[in-house]
């Protein structure tokens, strides 16, 4: 029966996987077709006036719903049973955080160096009430694996914000035209998300009240701090240096961020509840991590390695020569973000083993050691200076303290090294090669052609060194007995 009911859990988490990594790819795509039009709209000062708004947006949804929407997904029990209180929660802090922001707006985008963006962060507020009324029907989703239902509402979604924020765009309402393309879509989202997970309750339980906010409170503390680690270069940044060059670091870090979001987004969305029912058993833990961290790295270090050797090219090809001065700190962003996906999925397994008051621990490290350096970096090196910074940070002091993180958590570290080995001295030479092609190459889009080309044999190499992952990776389109080695289980 165990061996089913593993079995079972495989097939579920890798057609959840596949459907996830696909709607991240759309999503992606679509907003970057779209994101690479509006920049050439708009340009660097409208763009940088967008950029600060949307500072102060994310800030507040990194902590809108007080972290509590992570226990449906975490829930041992029926996660029917808390949603209500979840719902209620989560919508009261949004509330909450909703009048703070439109209260302060003015202030905060002064402090960012735009002091026109304040009505545009009063707009874009209101989608973090929209955001946390749904956070607990976008988790049961996750928990309940139905990343198909959330692949269809994310595609209306994007595309939606997408084409009315170019629509809008087009007829000269500049950085207006995001706000609105975000708030629009966002309040679409909440509909479907709705409809999918109907009847929507609010309701409060006060025997669950305490143990939800003693859960999420930690996680809601620690997601602040990781959003002051995300974003404390771009705070720096514009007030600093002013809007027009946060808007080159906006874009830079927008398209760094790709590998991020299109390799550990669809991972996040399945890992914790993989993790979450493996709990009990450290052994499977660690060899589905490994396994995914593996596969992950198989893809996306040749991916970053090679975009930083070729950002010259790909920034001037995709967006512009106007958008040249952006490819140095994408060069070096794109290597924080080969970092991030580590950091993201072992922040999934820490917080299933209940290692959150550890992961505030390490993020507040991080924020301590980040802050002070960026700062100075800006002052003296510009903005390419604090994407130099984030990088040193992240690889000499981040880095050990997840691994040590994972050791004490009962997991052994070096099959972890193993696992991207080989990946990253493939990815090394590729990002060398290209670097000796592009030498003896003038145009950018000849140049672009040429990155990716090696960055697609440096991938097939690797799955050729790795046919095991291959099946694996294939297994992700169809559940047949094979994907069982996803999750690490059904193999008893």
């Amino acid at each position: 029966m165990r061996v089913e009911s593993d079995t079972q859990l495989a097939r579920a988490a890798a057609g959840a996987f596949g459907w996830s990594f696909l709607n991240t790819a759309m999503s992606r795509l679509g907003t970057l077709l779209v994101g690479v039009l509006l920049a050439r709209t708009l340009g660097p000062d409208e763009f940088g006036t967008f950029a600060v708004a949307m500072v102060a947006l994310v800030a507040v949804l990194s902590f809108n719903e007080l972290g509590v929407s992570l226990a449906v997904v975490r829930w041992e029990r029926d996660p029917e049973t808390v949603l209500g209180t979840v719902n209620t929660i989560s919508t009261i802090g949004s509330v909450l955080l909703f009048v703070t922001l439109c209260v302060t707006a003015g202030p905060v985008a002064t402090l960012l160096g735009a002091p026109d963006a304040a009505g545009i962060i009063q707009l874009m507020s209101v989608s973090v009430v929209f955001s946390g009324a749904v956070a607990g029907p976008a988790a049961l989703l996750q928990r309940q694996f139905r990343q198909r239902r959330r692949f269809a509402i994310d595609q209306v979604v994007t595309w939606t914000g997408a084409g009315l924020s170019l629509a809008l765009a087009l007829m000269g309402f500049g950085a207006w035209s995001l706000a609105w393309g975000r708030v629009v879509s966002t309040f679409v989202g909440v509909v479907l998300f709705v409809l999918a997970t109907r009847p929507y309750r609010l309701r409060v339980d006060r025997s669950l009240v305490e143990p939800l906010l003693r859960f999420g409170l930690p996680l809601a503390g620690a997601s602040v701090i990781v959003f002051a680690v995300a974003y404390v270069e771009q705070v720096v940044v514009g007030a600093t240096l002013g809007a027009t060059t946060l808007g080159y670091f906006v874009l830079a870090f927008n398209l760094a961020s790709w590998p991020v979001n299109m390799f550990s987004q669809p991972l996040r969305s399945v890992a914790p509840a993989v993790f979450s029912r493996l709990q009990r058993d450290i052994t499977a833990l660690e060899r589905s991590f490994t396994l995914l961290l593996k596969v992950v790295a198989i893809v996306a270090l040749p991916v970053c390695l090679v975009g930083a050797s070729a950002a010259d090219d790909v920034v001037t090809f995709v967006y512009g020569r106007e958008w040249a001065p952006a490819a140095d700190v994408f060069a070096l962003l794109v290597l924080v973000a080969s970092l991030r996906i580590f950091f993201e999925l072992s922040y999934d397994l820490l917080v299933v083993l209940r290692r959150t008051a550890s992961l505030l621990l390490v993020q507040a490290l991080w924020l301590a050691v980040l802050a002070p350096v960026v700062v100075v970096a800006a002052r003296r090196e510009g903005m390419v200076g604090v994407a130099s910074a984030e990088l040193a940070v992240a690889l000499v002091a981040i880095l050990p303290c997840y691994l040590v993180l994972l050791r004490r958590a009962g997991l052994k570290v070096a099959p972890f090294a193993a696992a991207v080995r080989v990946p990253l001295l493939v990815a090394v030479g590729a990002a060398a090669a290209t670097s000796a092609v592009l030498g003896r190459v003038s145009s950018p889009f000849l140049g672009s052609c040429a990155a990716g080309i090696i960055c697609l044999a440096a991938i097939g190499g690797l799955v050729a060194l790795h046919p095991e992952q291959a099946r694996q990776v294939r297994a992700l389109r169809k559940p047949p007995e094979t994907v069982s080695a996803l999750a690490g289980v059904g193999e008893r």
